[in-house]
């Protein structure tokens, strides 16, 4: 389990990933020279060029359903669970044509359906992964509508995209106290404890 750096990390991680492994040739011919970032609303939003890239952006997160707390009240006073997320990622391609778009795009898409699982080994440290910490990055197949709904939300026009769900990203709880503190009273005998 990981602590609050981990969101950053496994968007970091999958970016640096995907640069990592780009062909300059494939299959005997050449590949566009592509970046791969990982940006926020705000760097979306900013002026694409015409610089070939590949961009990941996080538009959401959710408490993974299987995983969602449902602790009692003495499970609650022994320790606090992690609490599980899934990131929900949007994988655009930017390009001055539609050929070096539809290559580069195609090519990531094809090395996370290859190669779906970042281990501790291939996540960036910050985080503090356990050494059996494993997030798997799978399609999500997001409506038309949802799509078209985070593009107009956004200030560049729509780009082709897919989307991605990372899971499962479990957040450890801070160390705290091990027990809840004490609440004493003194009472001398023979007093009236009212």
């Amino acid at each position: 389990m990981a602590n609050v750096f981990a969101i950053h990390s496994v968007g970091n991680s999958i970016v640096t990933y995907l640069r990592n492994a780009y062909p300059q040739v494939l299959n005997g011919v050449d590949l566009p020279a592509c970046g791969f970032e990982l940006v926020s609303s705000g760097e979306l939003a900013g002026d694409a060029g015409d610089s070939t890239r590949i961009t990941l952006y996080l538009y959401r997160i959710t408490v993974n359903e299987h995983s969602r707390q449902a602790q009692t009240q003495s499970a609650a006073a022994a320790r606090p669970t992690a609490l599980g997320l899934d990131l929900h990622f949007l994988m655009s391609a930017w390009a001055g044509n539609a050929r070096d778009e539809h290559t580069t795009l195609a090519w990531a898409m094809r090395q996370l359906h290859m190669f779906p699982i970042l281990d501790a080994s291939s996540l960036s440290p910050e985080a503090g992964w356990g050494a059996n910490e494993v997030i798997q990055i799978i399609p999500a197949e997001l409506p038309t509508e949802d799509v078209m709904r985070i593009w107009d939300a956004l200030d560049p026009a729509y780009r082709l995209s897919v989307s991605y769900i990372a899971r499962l990203v479990r957040l450890d709880p801070d160390v705290q106290q091990s027990a809840r503190p004490v609440v004493a009273t003194r009472f001398v005998h023979g007093e009236d404890a009212s």
